[in-house]
């Protein structure tokens, strides 16, 4: 309704067009701050977290037809640099001595999710496929995009030329994500789950802070440090570096390892992908520069602002009122898989003893993909785990594509 209000007298179908840069910069950035702040003031919104509720603002002004669902300052800028720059930051943190033992745990939990998302795409295609077209495609494409991400569903599209039904399967993907991530994070604080399972990180969190009257948890975590104008100025040249020198690696190997055949395929994958290499590069930093990088006061909030600036972004594609008009099915197939990959985790991970935040975050990277799993293991200041979470989630870029297309063809596509 908005969107033809807005083409009828403005000929755009937003009120801020695709091309106003500073208009939609300014609405991002002041929504982020509005979030923050909220999270920092009021006990509701702390449990919320600033993390959703820059989701919603996102949310609620794409579907209101107040800002574009995609222009170059979201896929350019938010997704070309802030999200690149801020992981090296987010992982100085990150002493894989430390750690290891940690990922190991993850790396189990997520496989389990992957399981579960290859099950919750076969029971969702014998519920649905009789009233879905090219089901056996959106299956394949969901197993990628559920395992791995966005670049698995673009190459599970292209392989079984999904057409139109693409577009629709992925505002579903994009509806789900959100939806999800909020449910998560709900999860974390309800009692019932944590009755139920261990969560050291989250007692961590809670202890870390002397949250006196009515300060909240985020004030504490986030409480005010010591930073100069050269913490700044080695932050951002400490980040830009490793990301430069990780997409060096990333283009030199790329050029180097033939994309033909299944294994050079998925070696090309891997070993190509920058966010492979910006992780590797920042953790390898983090693990044997530990004493450099200590001097980096600030290197956590510089981050973590550049991550919630990412996660308002992937709140603006998810199209309400096209889910409820165009693709109802699509949704709820979607929802079945979702809920599988959930059931798969918390059941797997209830029985192998492992961690609350552990399961939390490894089913957040099979739906959401790394940098919406770090972005949560931000959020919640369970930083232990935020490398650990980046690792599996891209290794399930990996493994995406290749279940996709088994699925697909199990399923004749």
């Amino acid at each position: 309704m908005f969107a033809a209000y807005f083409m009828d007298t403005l000929g755009r179908e937003s009120l801020i067009a695709a091309d106003d840069t500073w208009a939609l910069l300014a609405l991002l950035v002041v929504s982020v701050a509005l979030a923050i702040w909220l999270e920092q003031k009021y006990i509701w919104a702390s449990k919320i977290s600033g993390a959703i509720i820059a989701l919603l603002i996102a949310l609620a002004a794409s579907n209101l037809s107040i800002i574009p669902t995609s222009c170059p300052l979201y896929d350019e800028v938010i997704w070309g640099y802030a999200v690149p720059l801020g992981i090296p930051l987010l992982l100085l943190e990150c002493n894989m001595k430390k750690i290891w033992r940690e990922t190991g745990r993850m790396m189990v939990i997520f496989l389990i999710g992957a399981a579960g998302t290859v099950a919750g795409a076969f029971v969702a295609y014998a519920l649905l496929h009789p009233f879905i077209p090219q089901l056996e495609a959106v299956a394949a494409m969901m197993t990628g995009s559920y395992i791995g991400g966005g670049v698995n569903f673009a190459a599970l599209a292209t392989e079984f030329d999904a057409g139109e039904i693409a577009g629709s399967a992925t505002v579903a993907d994009n509806l789900l994500m959100a939806l999800y991530f909020f449910a998560l994070l709900l999860f974390a604080g309800m009692k019932f789950f944590r009755r139920h399972y261990t969560h050291p990180h989250i007692d961590a969190v809670a202890k870390s802070g002397d949250l006196k009257g009515a300060q909240t948890q985020a004030a504490a975590y986030w409480s005010r440090k010591d930073i100069s104008l050269k913490d700044i100025a080695m932050n951002v040249a400490y980040s830009t570096a490793v990301v430069f020198v990780a997409k060096l690696i990333s283009a030199g190997i790329s050029a180097l390892i033939p994309d033909t055949g299944v294994v050079l395929h998925m070696l090309h994958t891997f070993f190509g992908s920058e966010y492979v290499w910006i992780t590797t590069v920042a953790m390898a930093c983090a693990t044997w520069g530990e004493k450099q990088t200590a001097k980096l006061a600030g290197s956590q909030e510089i981050g973590t602002y550049f991550i919630y600036l990412f996660l308002f972004v992937i709140g603006v594609p998810a199209s309400i009122s096209k889910i409820l008009t165009e693709t109802p099915l699509l949704l709820a197939f979607t929802a079945i898989m979702v809920v599988v990959n959930m059931l798969f985790c918390f059941v797997g991970g209830k029985l192998l003893h492992f961690d609350l935040e552990d399961i939390i975050l490894a089913s957040n990277a099979n739906i959401g993909g790394p940098t919406t799993a770090a972005g949560m293991a931000i959020s919640q200041g369970w930083s232990a785990l935020v490398g650990p979470v980046m690792l599996v989630g891209t290794f399930g870029y990996v493994i995406g594509t290749y279940l996709g297309i088994l699925v697909g063809g199990i399923l004749g596509a």
